[in-house]
């Protein structure tokens, strides 16, 4: 069970409530303004006809075959929202817009069923290939588009399109030069053509239908977080004492400690990590979490005036130990 003795007050008051009780809207809030955002380039795109319908969920995603998106519910309150950074991380802006368009991507694909047509298929592969939760990217192939952390376009066909519709709505993504030479500019030379023959079309799904909706959500607020931390990966034994005393070597007299200092980066370490690596954020988190508590516990001081050298050797120590977890199953080898 996981204590939220250290949440705000506010935040407290809501714990024990069902979460369709809460009376949670997207209309009027945070959330209102990028999905306006979304369909503004979905405009500008040419796509006249397809505006998917956004609806409150418990997750990020598109329901398979459904031309709708779901968006988590803790966007929509900023109790809910400073809930879920102090436990998993809270998306910005700019990270909103990009599940927003990759998300529209999928629901794209299902309004005009284009994963049924044979270019589709020669170029993504087979729609109804499995799904690998735990798939293993190549980094750095050009035969896909970026745009999520993970390499997330390796996936699945289904998310090697979503990807690279998202690259092509991007504003000032710049594609044509970005891609140039790549193989992955076929996907996107492809988009851009459909983009331009359904346009002015009616989507063959003209309505879609939302599978969970934050109405549907009986548990508590507590409860979802409980189950939701009950499922995380946890990573096997990872405090290597004398990689972290080497890193940061600071002064006993210093007043800053090196956990604070993790705990201080911690969004950006597991953005860059994830991004360039593949591995899960739930393990990345859980791996850097293993990392904090080891400082904490050999109260591991940092010298303020090598701030940017620890961050950096940071950054590469995690890198290092993520892709030796991708490679060999473990992220330290004993």
């Amino acid at each position: 069970m996981h204590s939220f003795a250290t949440a705000p007050a506010e935040v407290q008051e809501i714990l024990q409530k069902p979460i369709s009780e809460l009376g949670l809207k997207l209309e009027g809030s945070r959330l209102e303004q990028p999905v306006q955002q979304l369909y503004r380039e979905l405009e500008r795109k040419g796509l006249q006809k397809f505006r998917p319908l956004v609806y409150l969920s418990d997750e990020w995603g598109c329901p398979s075959g459904e031309p709708v998106i779901g968006v988590p519910f803790y966007l929509a309150d900023p109790r809910l929202a400073e809930l879920e950074r102090q436990i998993n991380d809270l998306e910005d802006d700019r990270e909103v817009l990009m599940y927003l368009r990759h998300e529209a991507g999928h629901a794209f694909n299902y309004a005009y069923k284009l994963h049924r047509t044979p270019e589709w298929r020669e170029l993504f592969g087979s729609y109804r290939r499995p799904y690998r939760e735990h798939y293993k990217p190549v980094a750095f192939s050009r035969r896909f588009v970026r745009h999520m952390a993970g390499w997330y376009a390796q996936k699945h066909p289904d998310e090697d399109f979503a990807e690279t519709f998202a690259v092509w709505m991007t504003p000032n993504s710049r594609w044509r030069e970005k891609y140039k030479h790549w193989p992955a500019l076929l996907k996107l030379e492809y988009m851009d053509r459909i983009g331009h023959e359904v346009g002015g079309l009616d989507p063959l799904k003209k309505r879609g239908y939302p599978d969970v909706t934050v109405d549907d959500m009986t548990v508590t607020v507590a409860e979802f977080y409980e189950r939701m931390l009950e499922q995380e990966v946890a990573p096997d034994d990872v405090a290597v004492d004398t990689d972290l005393l080497d890193i940061f070597h600071g002064s006993r007299r210093s007043k800053h400690t090196a956990a604070e200092f993790v705990r201080e980066h911690r969004k950006l370490l597991l953005d860059k990590v994830t991004y360039w690596t593949g591995v899960r954020r739930p393990l990345a988190k859980k791996l850097l979490e293993s990392i904090e508590e080891r400082l904490k516990q050999l109260d591991v001081r940092i010298d303020k005036r090598r701030e940017r050298e620890v961050l950096a050797e940071m950054s590469a120590y995690m890198t290092a130990l993520a892709m030796n977890y991708l490679l060999r199953g473990k992220f330290v080898h004993k």
